[in-house]
């Protein structure tokens, strides 16, 4: 399957983005993108709908999510 946004040469990126109540923070689970636009993601979650939880309220200003090495 090819991406038609890669196709007609749209700026976009293929991760979640993944928003945190704290003020607005957002974070890709793309590990190459390193842009929190909401323009640029056409899959957009809250972090509490993670099934792992996410803890950003009991860690704040850590990571939340896992980034691949």
């Amino acid at each position: 399957m090819e991406c038609a946004s890669c196709d007609a040469g749209i700026d976009h990126c293929h991760g979640t983005l993944v928003v945190h109540p704290d003020g607005g923070f957002a974070e890709c689970t793309e590990p190459s993108c390193g842009d929190g636009d909401r323009l640029r993601h056409a899959l957009i979650v809250d972090c509490q709908a993670l099934g792992r939880g996410c803890g950003c309220a009991a860690e704040p200003g850590k990571p939340r999510l896992r980034q691949a090495s």
